[in-house]
């Protein structure tokens, strides 16, 4: 299937890690899997997850403020607890925590009701159930080297039990099921899948599974051969994968809540990570980590907020716009309008005398700033045969800037059409 056009005009998206993990602020399943406690303790975090403050519209609210378009819920991350009822034998916050309800319901109505495609995270792995550790992976990969080694993943050497394997499968695409007919999601983020080949974890028979049911569901890229685009996580890269692509950031150091953990991104630290994620073509999954009461902290609500403020101020430079120029005809990132007639050239500092563009072949129309509205000279010195002289652009007036990021609207006499060649040789 094409990929969904709602994905690329998005931008921004919100990913929310919400589990009986932030009860006691320890990282997401992780902590039990790598024996910073023991499974038991962790799983004594079921005894007080309540979710009492738990409010579905607020979220979306928040959401729709900080300009995203689409948000994404860990439904079930490694630790095998669903945020759903779900009808499998397995751990549920509707059976074995205080919440004692569905958490998804209200959550997928709620983003529609605001106009925001709703996604779910669903790990392949599930680190509690008794038939997952049965088969080992051949040959895993240098980072994951201890997989086989773990008895939350693998069985011994020589133990392995292709039946068990085949109930987890069962398992797995039951809950799969039951998350695409109950809430139809836009989105299906899959995670986990290291710990398995393709043919392991069936992956062919769990798509056509998905896409029979709704054949516009966008998969990622842990869906293997059949994910949509690749997700980077933590880092803008500095060569951007092709075609779509998402970048998934956390607003402070967790993806769940930690309590402890105030190394919380500046607003202006995040409007660059998603001006440089949307230049190069890719889409920002900002990520939050709720209290165990359903609450978004002040620090993070403040971030995104922030952030939503920015993009409502520059949205001509954001939505409705693809990549940018390629490295080295500005210095910063930059977004092309749709009919690719309009750069949108950001700048981190306020300009002190000029911002060039170099190998620019189209005459400059005007140029203004994005949020103000005021138009700014420009000139183009040098040049020569083939080789296009720089354009030269005034800085603004004092005052003229944002305090986050400054962007210029560059309205050209035709489609963009760049020199890219060596020069004169």
């Amino acid at each position: 299937m094409p990929m969904q056009p709602w994905f690329a005009d998005a931008k921004l998206g919100i990913f929310v890690h919400y589990g009986i993990y932030a009860v006691d602020g320890v990282p997401e399943s992780w902590s039990f899997y790598d024996g910073r406690l023991t499974r038991e303790r962790y799983m004594e975090q079921l005894g007080g997850f309540t979710a009492a403050r738990y409010d579905p519209d607020a979220w979306a609210r928040l959401f729709a403020r900080a300009g995203a378009r689409y948000a994404v819920l860990t439904a079930r991350h490694h630790d095998g607890v669903a945020l759903w009822d779900t009808g499998q034998k397995g751990l549920s916050v509707v059976r074995d925590t205080p919440a004692g309800r569905d958490l998804l319901a209200g959550y997928a109505g709620a983003l529609r009701e605001h106009g925001l495609k709703v996604g779910l995270y669903y790990s392949h792995s599930d680190w509690s159930h008794p038939d997952y550790p049965t088969v080992r992976r051949p040959h895993p990969a240098p980072e994951h080297a201890g997989l086989n080694d773990n008895p939350f993943s693998a069985p011994p050497p020589g133990a392995e039990d292709p039946a068990a394997w085949r109930r987890f499968l069962d398992y797995r695409n039951a809950q799969v099921g039951e998350l695409t007919t109950r809430y139809r999601p836009d989105l299906l983020w899959f995670d986990g899948e290291w710990e398995r080949t393709e043919e392991q974890w069936g992956i062919d028979e769990l798509a056509d599974q998905i896409l029979a049911v709704n054949p516009d569901t966008v998969l990622n890229a842990r869906m293997l051969s059949r994910g949509d685009y690749p997700t980077p996580e933590q880092g803008v890269p500095l060569v951007p994968p092709a075609g779509p692509w998402e970048l998934c950031l956390t607003v402070n150091d967790s993806w769940g809540y930690q309590g402890h953990d105030d190394r919380h991104k500046s607003v202006s630290q995040l409007v660059r990570y998603f001006t440089e994620t949307i230049g190069a073509g890719g889409n920002l999954l900002l990520d939050v980590g709720p209290r165990e009461d359903g609450t978004i902290t002040g620090e993070q609500t403040a971030r995104l907020e922030g952030l939503g403020d920015w993009i409502a101020r520059h949205s001509d430079a954001v939505y409705g716009t693809t990549a940018g120029l390629p490295a080295g005809h500005h210095y910063g990132p930059s977004t092309l309008s749709a009919d690719r007639r309009t750069l949108y050239l950001t700048c981190f500092d306020p300009p002190r005398e000029t911002v060039s563009v170099r190998g620019l072949r189209n005459a400059v129309r005007r140029v203004t700033v994005v949020g103000t509205g005021a138009a700014l000279g420009h000139q183009v010195t040098g040049g020569l045969h083939d080789v296009p002289g720089v354009l030269w652009i005034d800085a603004p007036a004092a005052g003229g800037t944002d305090p986050h990021a400054t962007v210029l609207a560059v309205e050209l006499d035709g489609e963009l059409d760049l020199y890219r060649g060596t020069g004169r040789g």
